[in-house]
């Protein structure tokens, strides 16, 4: 018969089921954030441009143009995002001209199938569309693009766009689950390297 277990024993047991736990979590918090973006797997590279350190996005209520039904951005019936709507998932965040021309029509095209491409991951992901000037074709977005959340450029959005490293039009950014800006891409980087990125970012953490 196995003699009972001791108060200590049975703290120590308690102790080990956490650590098999929380112990993935713990290495990828430490992985992403303890390297300040520098650790990359033997033989890998990001793709994207990381942005050391990573910014904090602020929260913000901005104007809501277009968002799937029971988009994480909606705030009720108003036609604003929720403040925290770049939080709790993956964000990739393009930003355009509202008119969106071909190149900007690509750009969505490639979020879109970078998001599809994670298969089972793809609910951990968001597209968030920060639109400039006049805006927009809603009858191509609600075709082509029902996933995808649009906001105005509005003055609302100067804290946000006050935190992207460079003017340039056309570039995507991506937010970590934690509201963290964390690295960018340049309007002609490739789509695959994008996906890679995410996946091994996904595999990586377990947050969003």
């Amino acid at each position: 018969m196995t003699a009972p277990r001791t108060p200590a024993q049975s703290r120590r047991a308690l102790a080990g089921l956490a650590a098999l736990f929380f112990a993935p979590l713990a290495l990828a918090f430490l992985v992403y954030y303890g390297s300040g973006g520098k650790w990359h797997p033997p033989g890998h590279v990001n793709h994207g441009t990381l942005i050391d350190p990573a910014r904090p996005a602020p929260r913000l209520s901005l104007p809501l143009v277009a968002a799937p039904a029971r988009s994480a951005g909606a705030n009720g019936a108003s036609r604003t995002t929720r403040p925290d709507f770049l939080e709790h998932k993956w964000t990739l965040l393009y930003t355009g001209d509202g008119a969106c021309d071909a190149a900007c029509r690509g750009h969505l095209y490639d979020t879109r199938q970078v998001r599809t491409a994670l298969n089972r991951d793809m609910d951990r992901v968001q597209r968030v569309y920060l639109a400039s000037g006049e805006c927009c074709d809603l009858k191509y977005l609600e075709a082509e693009q029902p996933d995808l959340i649009v906001v105005r450029a509005s003055a609302a959005a100067a804290p946000l766009q006050a935190l992207l490293p460079g003017p340039d039009l056309g570039r995507v950014y991506l937010i970590d689950p934690l509201g963290n800006l964390m690295m960018w891409y340049a309007p002609d980087a490739p789509a695959r390297g994008m996906l890679e990125d995410l996946k091994r970012l996904l595999g990586l953490s377990h947050i969003g």
